[in-house]
């Protein structure tokens, strides 16, 4: 049974929330959080009460998990953000809903009492002599318990009731891992019965002001030692997989067509990236891509249609792009991009939402006239255009040879489909259509989900480049629609366009001009072991700076991780790296705020060959750098031998450390290590099992469905031929050989599937092995 889900989902927008700020409105951002570890965050949307975010997220849940949450929060600059209300989804409600769920959903006040993490390590036995019977209680330990305190942390203490008497343990202070090891024992009346009597803990977080916090609270049976929840967790979930049963195909039908059938429009896209990632990591992707793509050509009649829908191919060639040429798509438009946001230039052709008060900037001489502001509306837009356009035209030689011989392909597939004539620029149309329409077009529009920005526009660049964004995609048209539609308010660009049109097809010209031969290490250039998988400046921690201040023990490194090393130095182009060999890493974990009074901070912890472990921390500028490197260096480590079962999420400083307050440096790890929570990533390595789960869930789903169209009506034929022959229908000899012939084809094509199923049926196995194993590495040992 799979133990492992991936998820993928869309935070796109929010509507009619509540005001908390004295101006009337909010300034609205979401957290995402897996029971209570927060996993990704999105942009702040300034002053808005209806905020879009459109961000998007592939999620791998982890093995038993029990909720996924997404507080709304409003960013506050001074003190605590508050939270204007949040969504929680159990496990049984996302299990119900495998087609997924695409509706606005009412957000929820906060309970305190509700928002409970943690677990409590306690014993519990009946004490009998011949004189006296006592409950007697062992409190140990907690751990990973909620943060109610500025510093991070909490000061628990617990409360224990049992038989209508309550004692309390000793207040641990600054600490989320409180280490009691207190005895308890209470008097059991004589006669009493023990049997179905409830004992309960409560942890609290004691405050000098005010009411204390509260934590959690478990309810047990007296019994052995144990390790509970606050609240006890459910049994985790398991999706059970039936056994494929082979099908029966048409000739004209493969794996490939039959999953384009038995997907939805909104599961598309996920099984595109994935098989994407499978014939990368397999060095086919341009024959795959050419495969999908001469199937979607041979079947267009009208030019004006080709690649207008969601189709398979369409959602492969978009996610390739996303895969194989980000990097490029950085070095083309980051620059321009960079400038428009520094700028914060006011733009506005149409007269209708034109803001006089607004153009105070624009000119020296007070506001401008309407004419003034479109003038130099145009003047400016022309400017950016051309930045992005002599990068776009120019960038030939920095394009992925993998992607130029895939546009090449499909050039040569359009050009046979509809040859030269009244088609001539349908060529040209295909490789633009996806380069400039689904590519560069919508990077301009929102930088953030292209990681070219780290937020969201504000409403005066949004609005420079949503005007950006709607020139380049009618120079990616060719100029073919302008003056049909109802902006014609862009007329004065659109000279510049028609210009820019001849330089587009000298460019897309030069851009198929490579060779048709792409090495196999140039088609896996993502997940090439020397390839890097992740890179950026972080802050690392110096190991030697233990006395220092903290702020001076941070010294910012450029990281790189490949699926062999993770190194740093200085800079980039510095000569001198430090290096990790990944097959060395054991845990990659989250560290307590407390720990250096920092935020966004992650630990590697690395085993050395005589078995010493390190740990180096390190970091991040926000939450979602630290989990996008969190899920990087995991994925890559994910097969190591050495995992550890338990870390320190704390620090060890003054001699103790700051977490379970034990004083031996080596002692065990206080909580658990974490595999399973990562985010997915467009440059995230292969995960071969991973992938082919997902193929083999979509067949799963759809197996019904293809029973229904392709082995019953053979079943249904079968009969009839039986049933004429013992009643003596006469066939033609002619007619009898093409059914034979027929049906051999189908058997064939039938069998073809089989070795397929076959081989999805061999990656499922390992990856429930492969499972089995990360489920050991989690177990807490008792």
């Amino acid at each position: 049974m799979a133990k492992n889900t991936s998820l993928y989902f869309r935070i796109i927008e929010g509507r009619n929330l509540p005001a908390k700020d004295v101006s009337g409105t909010s300034d609205p951002y979401c957290i995402v959080k897996v029971d209570n570890e927060v996993v990704a965050r999105t942009a702040t949307i300034w002053r808005n009460l209806n905020p879009f975010w459109g961000e998007e997220y592939t999620l791998h849940l982890p093995m038993g998990f029990h909720n996924l949450s997404f507080f709304v929060m409003d960013e506050d600059t001074i003190g605590y953000d508050d939270v204007i209300g949040k969504i929680s989804l159990n496990k049984e409600y996302i299990a119900a809903h495998l087609r997924g769920i695409d509706n606005w959903i009412n957000l929820t006040r906060i309970n305190p009492d509700e928002e409970i993490q943690g677990e409590i390590h306690l014993g519990l036995e009946i004490l009998q002599d011949q004189h006296t019977k006592a409950l007697r209680c062992q409190l140990i330990e907690a751990r990973d318990l909620a943060p109610r305190d500025i510093s991070g942390t909490s000061d628990p203490f617990a409360r224990l009731v049992f038989n209508n008497k309550t004692t309390e343990t000793a207040t641990i202070k600054k600490t989320r891992f409180p280490h009691w090891n207190e005895v308890f024992e209470f008097e059991l009346e004589d006669g009493l019965l023990t049997e179905g009597m409830m004992f309960t803990v409560e942890v609290w977080d004691w405050d000098m002001v005010g009411k204390n916090d509260f934590l959690g609270k478990s309810v047990e049976a007296a019994g052995p030692t144990r390790r509970t929840t606050l609240p006890e967790a459910s049994r985790a979930y398991d999706v059970d997989h039936a056994p494929t049963e082979c099908l029966n195909w048409a000739e004209e039908m493969n794996p490939l067509t039959m999953l384009e059938e038995v997907t939805t429009v909104e599961s598309r896209q996920d099984v595109a990236v994935t098989l994407v990632k499978i014939f990368l990591g397999q060095g086919l992707v341009v024959p795959f891509l050419d495969y999908l793509n001469m199937r979607e050509v041979n079947k267009t009649t009208d030019p004006n249609t080709l690649f207008r829908s969601n189709s398979l191919a369409s959602k492969a060639m978009e996610q390739f792009m996303k895969l194989v040429g980000m990097p490029y798509l950085h070095e083309v438009l980051r620059q321009v991009i960079n400038r428009i946001f520094d700028e914060k230039k006011y733009i506005e052709l149409d007269p209708c939402k034109i803001d006089l008060n607004k153009t105070r900037r624009i000119s020296f001489k007070g506001s401008l006239s309407e004419a003034g502001v479109r003038e130099c509306s145009q003047e400016l837009l022309k400017s950016y255009l051309t930045d992005v356009m002599d990068a776009i035209v120019g960038s030939v030689e920095q394009c992925p040879s993998v992607m130029r011989v895939a546009f090449k392909q499909l050039h040569k597939r359009v050009e046979d489909q509809f040859p030269e004539g009244d088609n001539e620029d349908v060529k040209y149309l295909a490789i633009s259509g996806f380069l400039f329409l689904r590519f560069f077009a919508p990077a301009i529009l929102t930088p953030k989900l292209f990681s070219l920005r780290d937020h969201h526009a504000d409403t005066r660049t949004g609005r420079t480049l949503l005007l950006l964004a709607k020139a380049v995609q009618s120079i990616g048209n060719l100029g073919l629609q302008l003056g049909h539609g109802k902006e014609q308010w862009m007329t004065p660009l659109h000279p510049f366009i028609l210009q820019s049109v001849s330089c587009v097809k000298d460019f897309l010209d030069k851009l198929i001009d490579v060779d048709n031969e792409v090495t196999e290490f140039q088609q896996r250039v993502v997940f090439h072991p020397s390839v890097t998988i992740k890179e950026g400046y972080l802050h690392k921690r110096k190991a030697e700076g233990v006395n220092l201040v903290t702020r001076f023990t941070f010294k910012k490194r450029y990281f790189w991780l490949n699926s062999e090393t993770l190194s740093y130095a200085k800079t980039p182009d510095w000569q001198v790296r430090s290096s990790i060999p990944v097959q060395r890493i054991c845990a990659v974990e989250r560290v307590d705020e407390n720990a250096f009074q920092q935020l966004h901070m992650m630990q590697i912890i690395t085993q050395d060959n005589e078995g010493q472990l390190h740990i180096m921390y390190i970091q991040c500028k926000n939450v979602n750098e630290l989990n996008q490197w969190l899920s990087a260096i995991r994925k890559a480590s994910i097969c190591n031998e050495r995992m550890l079962p338990s870390f320190h999420p704390g620090s060890y400083r003054s001699n103790r450390w700051t977490c379970c307050l034990h004083t031996d440096r080596t002692v065990r790890g206080c909580s658990r290590t974490h595999s399973a929570v990562t985010l997915g990533d467009w440059s995230d390595p292969l995960d071969p099992d991973v992938e082919t789960q997902t193929v083999y869930k979509q067949l799963l789903q759809g197996r019904e469905k293809l029973k229904q169209k392709y082995l019953e009506p053979l079943d249904a034929e079968t009969v009839m031929d039986q049933e004429g022959r013992i009643h003596g229908v006469g066939i033609e000899e002619a007619g009898a050989d093409k059914r034979r012939s027929f049906q051999d084809r189908r058997m064939s094509a039938a069998a073809r599937l089989l070795d397929v199923v076959q081989e999805l049926e061999r990656a499922h196995q390992a990856f429930e092995q492969r499972e089995k194993v990360v489920q050991a590495n989690e177990m807490v040992a008792p």
